[in-house]
Order: C-alpha cells, then sequence, then structure tokens
C-alpha cells in the first residue's frame, strides 16, 4: 500500500479556514464525517485531542500530523489539508503550521497502513519536499508530487562512523508508533550525516520494532539516545553513557542531542536487570552454539507444558492404582474412575501442546514473530503424524486411507522447528525486494501464507523418514533392560553433573522429557526416572562433604551445604554450581561419578517415572519410590566423600 492508496482526493482541504488549533481539527473532521470515513464527529475527535493533551502533534516547519486509531473511523484514511492563512496549532517550534496530515485508522486494523504512515513522516523530512506541498493548488497535484517522490524506500541501515570513530545508537517511540517515531528517526539520520556522525536508529512503531540495535552495534557505540514518550526495552545499555529525551527532542532538538551524546558527560546507566542484555543481542554464533541456543529457546517454553501435563497425567495413573482399577481393565489405567479421567483429560490438553510448542520457539528463536505460526504448524503435523500419500508409518507399515500416522515425535518436531525458521528466512531474502509501503502486507500476509505453505508441505514429507526414526527410537528405549538400561542409565545419570544446569546437562534432561509421551501410557520413562535421580545427587554430595569434612569447608559453605539438601530433594541441579564453579578439577568429576552411579542403578532396577520434574515430592509415581530414594542417598553418599576427600584442607 502506498500513501497515496491512502490519501483521499474527495476530504483534502486545500484552503483551511480556520485559524486556531481547535477549530482547525473540527473542520478537518466535519470533512472526513462528510464523505463517510468517520461515522461518529464527537468520538473521533476526543481521539484526537487526546492524542494531542499527550504531546503536540505540531511537529514544527509549519507540518502537523494529528492522529487517532478510533472505533468511529470507518476506512484507514489521510487527509491533506493546507492552509493559506497559517494556525495557531501550539507547534514544538512556536510558529504557525500550514501542512496537515490528519491520520485516521480504524480500531483493530492491521498494520498495513501503519507501515505507509512511516513512509509519509519521512517524506515530510525531505529536504523540498514541504515546500513543494505549499505550492500545490488542487487535490491531483498532492498525489502527483508523492507519485514523484515515491521510490523504493530502503531499510534503514547504520550509518559508518566518521574519522575519529564518532558513533552512537538511538531508539525512537512515540504513544501511538504512528508519525513521531519515524520522524524522530529520520531527523536523527539526517542530523549525524550532517554532522559526519555514525549512528543507527532503532524504531519502536505500531508495526513492530525497526532496524533493531545488536549487541555489537551497542558495544561499539559512543553513547545511546532514547527519543521516546514510552517504556523501551533498556536493559540492554547497561554501562552506556545514555540520553533520555522525549521523542519530540529528537525531532526538534536533533543536534543538541547528538552533541550531548559525543561530549562525554551523558549520565551512564545502570540496569535493573544486565542479566537480560545478552539475550536479546543479534550476535552472529557458532553453528554449533546458534544450534544450541534455538533448541534452549524451544526447549525452555515447552518444559512449562511437559511438567504441567506431564505431572497432571501421572497423578491420574496415581489416583486409580489407590482407587485400584480391576484385572480385566488395566487398559485404561488412568481414565478407570471419573476423577482420574479429568486430571488425564486436563493434562493431555497441556501435554498435547509439547511439541508445537517447542518447534514454535525454535522457529521463533531463528525468525522472530514470522516464524512462530510455521513453527507451531510444524510441531503439529510432527505430531499428528501426517505424510504425504497416506503412506504414513502406521502399524505395521501399512497405508492408511488418511494422512493420519505414527507421531515423529520430538525429533519431528525439533526437525520442523529449525525447518519452519529457515522458511521464513529465506521467504525473507525473496521478499526484500518489496517497496516498504507493502510491509504490513509482506509481515501480515505474505510471510504467514507462505512460512505455513511452503513448511506444511516439507513437513508431510519430513514425517515419513522422521515417523520411522522416532518408532525405531522408542521401541529400542521400551526393549531397554539389564546392562543396556545400566549403560543408557550411566550415561545420561553423568551427563546430568558435567555442567550441573549447562549444554550437557540439559542435552540429556531433554532426551529424558523426549521419551514421556511414548512411555507414560505404560507406567513411565526409565530414561526420564535416570535423569531426575542423577540430578539430584550433585547437591545432596555438597551437603554430604560440608558435613563429613567441616575442616575443609569454611562456615558460609557448610550454610550452603544445608540450603543444598532442600535444592538436591526438589531436583534443581544448579545448586552445586558455586561449588563446582571454585573447585572444579576437584568437585565436577567427583559428581559425575555418584550420579553415573544412580543412574546406572535406576536403570539395572528397571524404574520408571512419569513426571518431568518434582525430585521427592514427585517420588510416589515411581514404580519403586523406597528404591529410587536409596539410589539418590547411595550416590549422593559417594559423591559427597570423595569430594570432601580430593579437596584441600582451608588455609589457617
Amino acid at each position: 500500500m502506498k500513501i497515496q492508496d491512502l490519501l483521499r482526493k474527495d476530504v483534502m482541504l486545500l484552503d483551511l479556514q480556520a485559524t486556531e488549533k481547535t477549530a482547525a481539527i473540527e473542520e478537518m473532521i466535519h470533512s472526513l464525517v462528510n464523505h463517510g470515513y468517520v461515522t461518529d464527529f464527537e468520538t473521533f475527535k476526543e481521539g484526537i485531542l487526546a492524542r494531542e493533551a499527550l504531546t503536540s502533534t505540531g511537529l514544527g516547519d509549519g507540518i502537523a500530523m494529528p492522529h487517532s486509531k478510533n472505533s468511529a473511523v470507518k476506512e484507514a484514511t489521510v487527509l491533506f489539508a493546507k492552509s493559506n492563512k497559517g494556525v495557531d496549532y501550539e507547534s514544538l517550534d512556536g510558529q504557525s503550521t500550514d501542512l496537515f496530515f490528519m491520520i485516521a485508522a480504524p480500531e483493530g486494523a492491521n498494520d498495513t497502513h501503519l507501515a505507509a504512515l512511516a513512509e509519509l513522516s519521512q517524506y515530510l523530512m525531505k529536504d523540498g519536499f514541504a515546500d513543494k506541498l505549499r505550492q500545490v493548488t488542487s487535490a491531483d497535484q498532492v498525489i502527483e508530487l508523492f507519485d514523484q517522490v515515491s521510490e523504493k524506500a530502503e531499510e534503514p541501515v547504520q550509518a559508518p562512523a566518521n574519522e575519529s570513530g564518532d558513533f552512537i545508537v538511538a531508539v525512537t517511540a512515540c504513544t501511538t508508533g504512528i508519525a513521531h517515531t519515524y520522524m524522530a528517526q529520520e531527523a536523527l539520520q539526517k542530523v549525524a550525516a550532517e554532522m559526519g556522525v555514525g549512528i543507527k536508529v532503532e524504531t519502536n512503531g505500531a508495526s513492530g520494532v525497526g532496524n533493531k540495535l545488536t549487541a555489537e552495534d551497542i558495544k561499539n557505540a559512543k553513547a545511546v539516545i532514547i527519543a521516546a514518550d514510552k517504556a523501551v526495552e533498556m536493559d540492554r545499555f547497561d554501562g552506556k553513557p545514555l540520553i533520555n529525551r522525549p521523542v519530540a527532542d529528537g525531532i526538534r532538538k536533533t543536534e543538541e542531542l547528538i552533541n550531548l551524546a559525543l561530549s562525554g558527560k551523558a549520565e551512564i546507566y545502570k540496569a535493573s536487570n544486565a542479566g537480560g542484555v545478552a539475550a536479546s543481542s543479534n550476535e552472529k554464533l557458532s553453528l554449533g552454539g546458534a544450534f544450541y541456543k534455538h533448541l534452549m529457546s524451544g526447549v525452555s517454553q515447552m518444559l512449562p507444558f511437559v511438567i504441567g501435563g506431564g505431572i497432571m497425567i501421572a497423578i491420574a495413573f496415581l489416583l486409580d492404582q489407590i482407587l485400584g482399577v480391576p484385572k480385566d481393565q488395566l487398559s485404561n489405567l488412568g481414565s478407570y474412575h471419573e476423577i482420574a479421567a479429568q486430571f488425564k483429560s486436563i493434562g493431555g490438553a497441556a501435554f498435547g501442546f509439547m511439541l508445537p510448542v517447542l518447534a514454535g520457539y525454535i522457529a521463533y528463536s531463528i525468525a522472530e514473530k514470522p516464524g512462530l505460526v510455521s513453527g507451531f504448524v510444524a510441531g503439529a503435523i510432527a505430531s499428528s503424524g501426517a505424510s504425504f500419500g497416506g503412506v504414513a508409518y502406521a502399524a505395521g507399515g501399512e497405508k492408511t486411507l488418511s494422512l493420519a500416522g505414527v507421531s515423529s515425535g520430538f525429533l519431528g518436531a525439533l526437525v520442523g522447528g529449525f525447518l519452519a525458521g529457515g522458511v521464513i528466512l529465506v521467504l525473507r531474502k525473496l521478499l526484500a525486494g518489496l517497496p516498504r509501503s507493502l510491509e504490513g502486507i509482506r509481515s501480515i500476509l505474505l510471510l504467514p501464507l507462505l512460512g505455513v505453505l511452503v513448511t506444511g508441505f516439507l513437513m508431510l514429507a519430513v514425517n515419513i523418514p522422521m515417523s520411522a526414526i522416532n518408532t525405531a527410537l522408542n521401541d529400542f528405549l521400551a526393549s531397554l533392560s539389564g546392562s543396556s538400561a545400566v549403560l543408557l542409565g550411566l550415561l545420561v545419570g553423568g551427563m546430568m553433573a558435567v555442567d550441573m544446569g549447562g549444554p550437557v546437562n540439559k542435552a540429556a534432561y531433554v532426551f529424558g522429557t523426549s521419551t514421556l509421551a511414548s512411555t507414560v501410557s505404560t507406567g513411565g520413562s526409565p530414561v526420564m526416572a535416570a535423569v531426575m535421580a542423577a540430578g539430584m545427587v550433585p547437591p545432596l554430595a555438597v551437603f554430604v562433604a560440608t558435613l563429613l569434612f567441616k575442616d575443609k569447608f569454611t562456615t558460609e559453605e557448610r550454610d550452603s551445604g544445608l540450603t543444598n539438601i532442600v535444592m538436591g530433594l526438589s531436583f534443581i541441579t544448579e545448586g552445586a554450581i558455586p561449588f563446582g564453579a571454585a573447585d572444579p578439577a576437584r568437585a565436577i568429576p567427583s559428581f559425575i561419578v555418584g550420579s553415573a552411579l544412580t543412574g546406572a542403578l535406576v536403570g539395572l532396577s528397571g524404574i520408571k517415572l512419569m513426571a518431568p520434574h518434582g525430585g521427592i515430592f514427585v517420588i510416589g509415581l515411581t514404580n519403586n519410590p523406597i528404591l529410587y530414594l536409596v539410589y539418590v542417598l547411595i550416590g549422593a553418599v559417594v559423591s559427597g566423600i570423595l569430594f570432601g576427600y580430593l579437596r584441600k584442607p582451608l588455609e589457617k
């Protein structure tokens, strides 16, 4: 959509009669109402005046852009008005105003018109454009003038720093995100170029964040300028010189802001949550680093569904076991009694989101918001097992009359999430040539539609091999017993203690949770049981070590050992991290030995667990709670004694 599509010739006022602000607003609204673009005069006027009460939309240089997103608006419209007398509009520069663009946006409208309005804001900052508008004598001339300058608008880019290395970053935002946001952006870029200063400006507009600042941008910047009338993401600027002003200053006091940023006199910003800075960066990562980052983004969003739904389903089985189920009805365990069935139904609803959420947020991490819908679709298809030609990997491998088949599970959703994210990145490049005025159509229509279309059909093909792999893997895990189960328990158990919450720990945990969906109906997962038991060992080992070897630990460390009891029993492995970090050569190998031993013992005994988290609080959901707890204590004692023995005595 171009500006010309919103500029209605029939509502234009080329000789505005009013000379006072309110009267001028009323005159423009009457034109919109009379031509059917606004249905209620008072409602729309109230919206316009409410916006003016925040900050005058008289931008200076004789230009005003009153605007409102309003229920009284029937159709997105921009009214152009020109005054030959001048209007006292309470403009930011105190001068009279003669050019007006009244923006009427329907309530609940998509972002298409917002993209066009952003472009309008930038047109008005171009040298000589406003003067040409003052010379027009007909509505056709207005449209023609916009046609002449309506070339492809390029995406804002980072201007290079000057010879002295001066480079700054800025963020612009206004309350509505329609006009001032982009006016301030254009003004900052224009003045910075004139001053020979490198700059990158992020816009927080109604259509989303544009030209987003990366961690590298912020690191390289001499200072930060915030020109905003609403909250923006601030934690990322921790430790940087920062100027925080209203968006109007970004338009009218641009040079002053830039000079202040370069002066070295700006206050250093202290973030309340500096830890969140890195998460928002767009830094380039290694292939392995990027894979882990995107995977963990999906896993972190998936886990609440797994934990909540998994425990609810586990409670359903526990209730049926307590209430009793006839031997001939054991196949209905978990849903035999009504109360159990209700728990299972609720848990199943939560559990059902596991794969779509995993794939959705992997794709979101890769391609941001446009990737979300494609990722959810990929995860849903992985869950359903849908495939091309009805060749679903069904029982016995026979064809089915429908597309439904055997789920490709966690692995299928994982592949689907990365596939969806990649598809969106490719589509972005293919659609990059579209004019900026069509940005709304690209983000609202084209990316979701094409993303779902391409990802969906690709998943119908991917599901065929992934369903086979997933089925084979589940069959293998189900067959594990004796020595093979011991080895698997040994492996995942040891992994839980390697970094106690880091990548290796998370890999083992994710593997354990991925086995739950296919094993809940058979009493739980032996892999999950080994993972949780082993994860409880390191914090408990810390307590054992501080208890038995008091002379090797400070008073503070012994106190910390007591708190690790609760953390260990709650399956919070991270409680042992301070001890592992302080003495990794002795602590981590000690923890690995005990955790691996516990995992192996759990595997050897064939203990199963139906819950993905909870520690001692869900121990009743194992098929042998007493033995399970004994194995955890054995691992903790072995690790604790080994750690305490190897630890150096305190220097006296």
